[in-house]
This record gives C-alpha cells, structure tokens and sequence, in this order.
C-alpha cells in the first residue's frame, strides 16, 4: 500500500456525465494531510489540515486532478497524485447550413454535407452522426421531418430536426438516365448504320451508272459546311496571333490525312470547337441531373476535348506513314524490275505513277509531269523527298544524284536499296514484336492515373476539390503535374529505338 494513502477511484477511463465521488483513505503511518484539487490545470479549492478519509465530489464539468501532501510518522513529508477524472454534461452541438434541405433521392450524401457537430471534448465529431434516413419515405416529393443525432462518449445525447424534401424520386432519375442510355445507343447505332451505307456506296460506285447529281444538299452536307464556315472564320484570326502560329504549324503534318480542314489553322480551330463541344454537351447531361459541374470539371472536360482530334489525326497519320513506306518499298520494286526490263529512269516513273494508286501513285504522277515540263531528274527526286519526308526517299534521291554524275549499275544499285529496305522493314516488325509487351505494359501504367481520377471523381464529385480550392492542394496538383511529365519524358527516351 502506498505509504500516504490511497483513492478510491484513481481515473476515469471516458468522460462521464454523472458525478464522481473520490474518497481519500490515509495510511496509518499518516499524523495529518492535506489535499489540493486542480480543474483544467487550475487550482480550485484552498487546503485544509486533515487527518481523517476525505470524500470529493467532482459534479460540474471539466478535467479534475487531486493531488495529497502527507505527514508521516517520520516527519518526513510524501506526495501522491491521482490520474484525471473527465466531467462531461455539455451535450455536441449540431449545426445545419439550412433548416429545409432539398435533395434528389440519389443525393444522399447532401444529407451529412449539411450538417456538422461539435463536443465540447472531443472537438468535431461529424462523423459520428445518425439520422432517421433509413425510415423516410424517398419516393414521395412531401415535406418529412429529418433529424440528426449525436452521442458522445459520456453519453450526451442532442437531437436537431430539419425539413427535407426530395425534389426527384428514384423512378424519375431512372427513366431519365433510362431515356439518356436509350438516345446515346440510337445515335450510334445511326452513326455505325450511317457509315457502313458509305462505305458499301464507295465499294459498288465503279460498278454503277452516276445518276444525275441533286443540287439539293443533304443534312450531312450542310453541317459540314457550316463547320467549315466557323473554323475558317476562326482561323482566319489565329493568323493574327504568333503563339497561334506557332502551335498550327505542329498541326501540318496532318494535313495529307483530313479531308475537312484546308489548313493547320483550321485543325487548331476544329479542336477548340470540339473543345467546348465537349464542355456543352457535359453541361447539358449534368443539367438532366439537375447538378452542376465544378470548375475543374470544366477544365479537364475542355482539356479532353481539346485532344481528341489530336489523338484522331495521330493514328490516321499513323497508318498513312506506314502505308506511305509499304508503297514507296513497292515503287522501288517497281522501277528495279523496269530497269532489268531495260526501261529509263522515266519510263520507270511512269509505270510506277499509273500501277499505283493513292498518295504514292500521285507522287509519281507528278515526279511524270515535272519531267515533261524540263526539269532535272535531281531536282525531281529532291523535290519528291522532300514532300513525302521519307528516310528512304532521302537515301534514294543521294543514290540516283550520284549515279547521274559518276555513272555505275543502276539494276545493282535498286538491288542494293531494295534489299535494304526490306531488311529494315523486316526488323522493324521484329522489333515491334519484341517490344509490344513493353509498349502495353507503359501505357496501362500511363493512362492508370487519369482512370483512376475519372472512376474517384465519379464515385465522389468532391474529392478533388481541394486541390483546386487550397493553396497546398495547387501546389501538390502542379508537383503531381510535373513528375508525370518527368516521367512520360524518361519514359518514352528508355523505350525509344532508333533503328
């Protein structure tokens, strides 16, 4: 036993929202003592001399500490300190940011959006509220009563009743997303439906009799052109603008691959229109949710847009470059054997503009016609390599440049090229045979942080906010921002084979 004494209860583990009764037994080898009772760390009651039990009652709220100073037998002096006893009557306080709450019954999470609580000793305590959900009736658009409990862990209890009222009632969300589903599904089974007539019409038409042509334009037709219209009224302003030139002049390259746009500024225009495309047709389908989108929905919606003719174009390019090469490895098996069959350099042209069709057999055709107006077959062939941008081209135009000051073997030579290019195409396929595992893994591991963001964001609209609300979350977006770029950029360089 302690050599002062000892306390009945010692501490209390959890607030209590009862009295507390401390009783103070001394030890026998005690002559006097007395007792000093601190709350919240404050002194509250002026020691007495004592010698006998001492009973304390601890009955208003606060954090209470007991602390005895005892004279032994001895007369030597000795100390003892209780542990905490907590005092808790103050029941949370619940606070609503409207008394009469509206919301669709699929907005359930609105419900604790509204309401926060706040316990005098545990501090916010939201989490732990309850309501009356589960009993209310979400399919009526009548007035119900709603009421948010809250219990500490001293067992106060507090009650708040709010007015709720479902704007829209589950069968009404349904059929509407029904409805949306439905339309979605109907436009692109039109749109499929549409584009295969066009293609089987491109199929049978040299097999067919042209009709007489209707100068009556079709739907199709005129949403062309007045597309048409609005991006060459905008681009006709990027042309004042040197960032906007700039940024077109990236866009060249997919001029051979779109029908639609006439320049680079067009594309740039085009991509600005799908852009807010986007970003309306976004607008409209939250509408049909009654909800609105924040501003970085706004922002990543029209980001999104805005790269999709992009990503489009890059993959018709895409295919019109390796179609480019296939022909171009063809064009050279062509002129090889017009050469073995003793054919001129153009006779071989020729056959090669009217065996092939496309971009190449153009190419050839105008190479044809370049020469007939005079030109040199130097002059010719560079300026073939260079419309057509081809490696290949370059080393093409270097080798018949050369043949034609110096002379030599042409048959050997287009051998030698011929023999050449296939060995790269050949390993180029390898190659890509080789690194495709690679290639899926990178872009699953790529694309994984922006599936993740959309799958988040739908599951839960506010839980991007604060990165766009705070100004640490602005700082930690644009960390995030640019270690995705640093490693997209090492990335691409480890993955890069130049062959």
């Amino acid at each position: 036993m302690n050599e002062v004494g000892k306390f009945n209860i010692t501490h209390t583990d959890k607030p209590a929202n009862e009295n507390v009764i401390v009783v103070f037994s001394p030890s026998n080898n005690v002559i006097n003592y007395t007792y000093e009772l601190y709350k919240d760390n404050v002194l509250i009651n002026k020691p007495i001399l004592n010698s006998v039990e001492t009973k304390i009652i601890l009955q208003e709220t606060g954090v209470y500490k007991i602390k005895v100073i005892g004279t032994l037998n001895d007369k030597s002096v000795k100390e003892l300190s209780s542990g905490y006893y907590i005092i808790d009557k103050e029941a949370p306080e619940i606070i609503v940011k409207t008394e009469n709450l509206e919301i669709r019954s699929a907005e359930k999470e609105k419900i604790s959006e509204n309401v926060e609580a706040i316990d005098n000793y545990d501090g916010n305590v939201s989490n732990q509220i309850k309501t009356n959900i589960d009993t209310l009736n979400l399919k009526t658009n009548q007035n119900q009563k709603l009421v948010y409990t809250i219990v500490d862990r001293a067992g106060n209890k507090t009650n708040k009743e709010i007015n709720l009222k479902i704007i829209g009632n589950t069968d009404t969300t349904f059929l509407i997303k029904s409805a949306l589903i439905v339309f979605i599904l109907l436009v692109s089974y039109l749109t499929v439906k549409f584009l295969n007539a066009i293609k089987l019409e491109k199929r049978i038409e040299p097999f067919t009799l042209k009709p007489i042509k209707n100068k009556k334009e079709s739907l199709s037709e005129k949403l062309i052109k007045k597309y048409k219209k609005i991006t060459n009224m905008i681009s006709k302003n990027f042309e004042k603008s040197v960032i906007a030139s700039k940024y077109s002049k990236k866009l060249e390259k997919f001029l051979p691959v779109t029908n639609i746009h006439a320049s680079a500024n067009d594309i740039f225009a085009g991509k600005i229109i799908i852009a807010f495309g986007f970003v309306i047709i976004a607008i409209i389908t939250q509408a049909l949710k009654l909800k609105t989108l924040q501003g970085y929905e706004i922002i990543l919606i029209f980001t999104v847009g805005f790269f999709v003719l992009d990503i489009l174009y890059f993959i018709k390019y895409k295919v019109f470059r390796w179609k480019l090469e296939s022909d171009f490895i063809a064009a050279v098996t062509i002129m090889n054997n017009a050469f073995k069959s003793g054919r001129s350099i153009t006779q071989a042209i020729d056959i090669v503009s009217n065996e092939l069709k496309g971009t190449m057999g153009k190419e050839f055709n105008k190479m044809s016609l370049e020469l007939l107006y005079g030109l040199g077959i130097d002059v010719v062939f560079k300026r073939f390599a260079k419309r057509i941008d081809l490696e290949e081209a370059n080393y093409l135009t270097a080798s018949l440049t050369i043949l034609n000051k110096t002379g030599g073997d042409i048959i050997k030579v287009f051998d030698s090229i011929e023999r050449s290019m296939f060995d790269k195409r050949k390993l180029r396929l390898e190659l890509a045979s080789l690194t495709s595992g690679s290639k899926i893994v990178v872009t699953v591991l790529l694309g994984m942080p922006f599936f993740f963001c959309l799958v988040i964001n739908m599951i839960n609209p506010e839980y991007f906010v604060p990165f766009f609300n705070t100004s640490i979350g602005i700082i930690l977006l644009i960390f995030m921002i640019i270690y995705y770029i640093i490693f997209v950029v090492v990335v691409r360089k480890v993955m890069k084979v130049v062959i």
